[in-house]
C-alpha cells in the first residue's frame, strides 16, 4: 500500500451499476485520505441558477462547484453502506476510507438525505445495499405466494373429495 495515494495512479475511472464510478486500484486502509472534491467555489445563493448536480455545499455561504472534468471526486457514486466519507478542513473537501477497500472496489460515500430525497428517491437508489435489499424482499415475496399456492392447492384437493 502506498504511503500517499495519487489518484491519477491509484484510482481509476470506470464502469458502475449506477453510471461511471471511481475504484482503487491499491488497497486503502481505513482512515486514509483518499481524494479532494475541487472545483470552482462560489456562493451558495448563486447554485439556483447553474444546471448541475456536482455541487457540493462547503457551508451556508460556499459551495463547490464540481462539474469540472478534472474533479475526479465527483466520480464517486452514492451508497447508503458507503466504504468512504467526507470531512472538511477549511474550504477543502477531502474523502477518507472508513473501513478497509480492496483494490477493484468502487469508492462510495453517502450524499445526505437532501441530494437522497432531491434527487435519488424518484428514480430509486441504485447501491450495491439497496440491489442486495430489493432481491431480498423479492425473494422473500417469491417464497410468500408459493406457499400460499400449495396451501390453495391442498384447500382445493380437499374440497373436492
Amino acid at each position: 500500500m502506498p504511503a500517499k495515494l495519487i489518484p491519477s495512479r491509484h484510482l481509476r475511472i470506470a464502469r458502475a451499476k449506477t453510471g461511471l464510478g471511481l475504484f482503487t486500484l491499491v488497497p486503502i486502509k481505513k482512515g486514509q485520505y483518499i481524494i479532494r472534491y475541487t472545483g470552482r467555489k462560489i456562493r451558495t445563493e448563486t447554485v439556483y441558477d447553474l444546471d448541475t448536480r456536482y455541487l457540493f455545499e462547503i457551508n451556508e455561504r460556499w459551495t463547490i462547484d464540481g462539474a469540472s472534468r478534472r474533479n475526479r471526486a465527483r466520480y464517486i457514486n452514492h451508497s447508503c453502506r458507503p466504504n468512504a466519507e467526507v470531512y472538511i478542513v477549511g474550504h477543502a473537501i477531502k474523502i477518507r476510507a472508513i473501513r478497509n477497500i480492496k483494490p477493484g472496489d468502487e469508492i462510495t460515500y453517502n450524499y445526505g438525505r437532501n441530494y437522497f430525497e432531491a434527487f435519488i428517491t424518484k428514480s430509486g437508489c441504485r447501491c450495491a445495499a439497496c440491489a442486495r435489499r430489493r432481491t431480498k424482499l423479492r425473494t422473500i415475496a417469491a417464497e410468500r405466494r408459493a406457499r400460499r399456492a400449495r396451501r390453495r392447492s391442498k384447500v382445493s384437493l380437499r374440497k373436492s373429495r
